[in-house]
């Protein structure tokens, strides 16, 4: 990665939190082959409930792009996430016997709930900061686990399609709609957009994380 571009200069700065989502334990066994199936049926779960929200934050963010490309690209992201990724998820559910039947976990919740403000708040070039980390952070987590997978891997299915050439190529639309959005505005309005990109890539590591804790509602 390089610090050349203002996405770039965003991967950058959260390179740290990168490298520790590599290392979470959840990926780490998914690389080995080893994760236990509940932990990634829950993950499984957790992630079609919050695909749904991704979904409408994208197509939120076409909406106020004003730009009539630009909008269909999103609607084109948005319809790609759900009939991709919910293939995925029907994949695995079908094939480990369950459903969509447990809530949004607290840190779903979170997430989920901070990209749709965002979208629907945020000075649009902030938004797409926030939704970026989604895109960036999964090819190369799925990158770095097609790398290394054990073979044979019960979860060969789910780093193929992160891995894979359709979903690399929307994740380099992305990236430079994001870096067009931030070459057009003030220096004021890419701090902010680097704060939202940081959030949002926390908020990917608490993802995996949770999965890994199968986190439920204290309370």
């Amino acid at each position: 990665m390089t610090s050349k571009t203002h996405t770039g200069y965003f991967w950058d700065q959260a390179s740290d939190i990168f490298q520790k989502i590599l290392k979470l334990p959840f990926n780490t066994e998914l690389k080995e082959g080893s994760l236990r199936q509940d932990r990634f049926v829950y993950y499984m779960k957790q992630d079609a409930h919050y695909l749904a929200d991704y979904g409408r934050a994208l197509a939120i963010a076409g909406t106020r792009s004003g730009d009539t490309e630009i909008m269909k690209q999103f609607f084109d992201f948005a319809n790609g996430a759900v009939v991709v990724e919910r293939a995925l998820h029907e994949h695995y559910l079908k094939e480990f016997g369950t459903g969509l039947d447990i809530p949004k976990s607290p840190t779903c919740e979170a997430y989920t709930g901070f990209l749709i403000r965002s979208a629907a708040v945020d000075p649009y070039p902030v938004t797409l900061a926030a939704l970026l980390p989604c895109f960036w952070v999964y090819r190369e987590v799925g990158l770095h686990i097609h790398q290394q997978a054990a073979a044979p891997n019960p979860y060969q299915q789910w780093i193929d399609t992160y891995a894979g050439e359709e979903f690399g190529a929307s994740v380099d639309q992305a990236i430079t709609l994001t870096e067009q959005a931030a070459m057009e505005t003030t220096p004021a309005i890419r701090e902010q957009m680097l704060q939202a990109y940081l959030t949002s890539t926390r908020l990917e590591w608490l993802f995996w994380d949770a999965a890994w804790r199968m986190e439920s509602w204290p309370v």
